[in-house]
């Protein structure tokens, strides 16, 4: 079977926007700050999880000030339900610390200083920029993956790949609401174990529907 041309990735990406439309991100935030914190912390974690760990921490922590105001120990145990909390803790305080002292408290709105902070990687400051500065990227995780290899958007061995492919084949306008739309259709519609083709909006431009 043949790729996807450019043409038909974009009218696949906006139909699959219909569907999940003006969507930003499910990490529960009130401010930049916390939703630094609430991406960083969602790295090998649901969003689910994510929300529940932040919930009590969220009542005390608004901006970077808040958070050095506690210490290790009591980061830690608000976040101890998540995948590497020790890590995470050390990290999100790091980056308070960073913000206060080297960005006058705001968050960079680029992608060489944002990595900067501590645990902030390419796919997390990818998702910080888009929601917080309507940048045009795309942060590639599992759930894109899947479905951009299963409508043979791509052939892809890996989300990095896949992260490429997008970035050189989708226009800038789509870059910029697509994510996050893309990452709840994968998490709800096309999951991983018995994806939910029948019912499936574009399951006749989906060659992984097609073949079974």
């Amino acid at each position: 079977m043949k790729l996807k041309t450019n043409i038909e990735i974009e009218s696949i990406f906006e139909k699959i926007y219909s569907l999940f439309p003006d969507t930003k991100t499910e990490l529960n935030h009130e401010t930049p700050f916390q939703l630094l914190i609430a991406v960083m912390l969602s790295a090998q974690t649901t969003d689910k999880q994510v929300n529940i760990a932040t919930k009590w921490l969220f009542e005390i922590v608004k901006i970077p000030e808040d958070l050095i105001k506690l210490n290790l120990e009591q980061i830690q145990n608000h976040i101890k339900s998540l995948n590497y909390f020790k890590t995470k803790a050390k990290s999100i305080y790091n980056s308070a610390w960073i913000l206060i002292s080297e960005f006058d408290w705001i968050i960079p709105s680029d992608l060489e200083n944002i990595q900067k902070l501590p645990w902030v990687w390419i796919k997390t400051a990818k998702v910080v920029l888009g929601v917080l500065y309507d940048a045009p990227y795309i942060w590639v995780d599992t759930h894109i993956h899947r479905v951009c290899n299963r409508i043979w958007i791509c052939s892809t061995k890996a989300p990095e790949e896949t992260d490429k492919f997008l970035e050189n084949n989708i226009s800038i306008d789509l870059k910029k609401k697509i994510h996050h739309s893309l990452v709840l259709f994968g998490r709800y519609n096309c999951i991983a174990r018995n994806p939910k083709c029948i019912n499936c909006q574009i399951n006749q431009k989906c060659n992984f529907y097609n073949s079974i």
